[in-house]
């Protein structure tokens, strides 16, 4: 069988649209896993976004008797999170893995970044966006886990945010996420628009 130089970049430009098409769907179920389903109808909840009230914890090793999940690596690569242990925390809690140098986030900033997220009750991964390209959103359409913690974030940072079920998917739960799932999200902010 012969293939003229035609047929090749037909079937090279083919391909690439398939891989650019399955990347375009993967990354529209990811923003669309991250824009919905909140127990409370996305409603805000007593915290100014962006700031811990003071039932929130940052920088906490331990929180109810069970160790937090810890989080390794170096900026631009995906990061390695071991698995808590014991009872999750009932509020946000925060932490800077490192702090970047670049612009600060905003409750209402678009964000581009890429981010692992982890089951607190299974210590497995469920999905990242590492295997691909970045996510892009507005922070205001996620998940009130993500409007309380990340805001005050800056570009080239990697922050740790374990969000308690009530900020998350709540009851319900979502797609690969359980009802009542705490939720481990590392977030390396790549850029703000």
């Amino acid at each position: 069988m012969t293939i003229d130089c035609a047929t090749k970049t037909s079937f090279g430009t083919s391909l690439a649209f398939r891989k650019r098409a399955r990347l375009s769907i993967f990354l529209l179920v990811v923003v669309l896993a991250l824009t919905g389903c909140t127990t409370d109808g996305g409603a805000p909840s007593d915290a100014p976004m962006g700031q811990n009230s003071e039932s929130q914890s940052e920088n906490n090793s331990t929180t109810n008797g069970g160790a937090m999940p810890t989080v390794s690596g170096q900026a631009g690569e995906a990061p390695t999170i071991t698995a808590p242990t014991g009872t999750p925390p009932q509020t946000l809690s925060t932490e800077d893995v490192f702090v970047g140098n670049g612009a600060v986030a905003e409750a209402t900033s678009t964000l581009t970044v890429h981010y692992t997220l982890m089951a607190w009750s299974t210590g497995e991964v469920v999905e990242s966006s590492w295997s691909g390209e970045p996510a892009t959103f507005g922070l205001n359409q996620v998940i009130l886990g993500w409007q309380q913690g990340i805001p005050g974030m800056k570009v080239g940072g990697r922050r740790l945010l374990v969000i308690p079920p009530d900020l998350g998917y709540g009851a319900t739960g979502g797609g690969p996420i359980a009802p009542n799932e705490t939720l481990i999200f590392v977030v390396d902010l790549i850029a703000i628009s």
